[in-house]
């Protein structure tokens, strides 16, 4: 009796040892989003999803849990931010986040909203490149989304973002 106990004991440590093995490579990434000072009253980008790329795959993107919606890229300036997706994946080095857009997209000039169209934003999404090696510690990355630098206005008055987004 006391052996079988011993012999129960080994075996449940032995899976929480391994158990805790799997554990260790995963990590917990968390996607921020910020701007600097620009211009407009208003840079509203509808947000629908992140999806990262990890080490060498280069073909497979993973889905993270997003808080989709638009936002004014102006409401996250001076240290603001905000957490748009987060979720827990694998150690590996974080090669692209990629930013899919919704329809919604739109400038603020002198208290009109235009339209802004992002080429391709919907199908591919806005890729950023950050190629960082993830630890086994929250790795929190904040990307600054520089509206000012990102908005053109085209010659028939249309607004395109031509995004300039950078690892802070």
């Amino acid at each position: 009796m006391t052996f079988s106990r011993f012999l129960f004991a080994a075996v449940v440590l032995i899976l929480g040892i391994e158990a805790c093995k799997k554990d260790n490579n995963q990590t917990n990434l968390r996607i921020l989003l910020t701007d600097g000072p620009g211009d407009y009253q208003q840079v509203n980008v509808d947000i629908r999803e992140i999806r990262v790329k990890f080490g060498q795959d280069t073909a497979q993107w993973i889905l993270l849990p997003t808080t989709a919606g638009i936002y004014n890229l102006l409401d996250f300036q001076n240290g603001i931010d905000t957490l748009i997706a987060v979720g827990s994946v694998q150690t590996d080095t974080l090669k692209e986040v990629r930013f899919v857009l919704g329809p919604d997209n739109s400038v603020m000039v002198d208290s009109i909203l235009y339209p802004l169209t992002i080429p391709s934003a919907q199908q591919s999404g806005l890729k950023v490149k950050i190629d960082k090696n993830l630890g086994f510690d929250i790795n929190t990355f904040t990307l600054d989304f520089d509206a000012a630098q990102s908005v053109q206005i085209q010659g028939n008055g249309e607004y395109k973002l031509h995004p300039v987004i950078k690892l802070k």
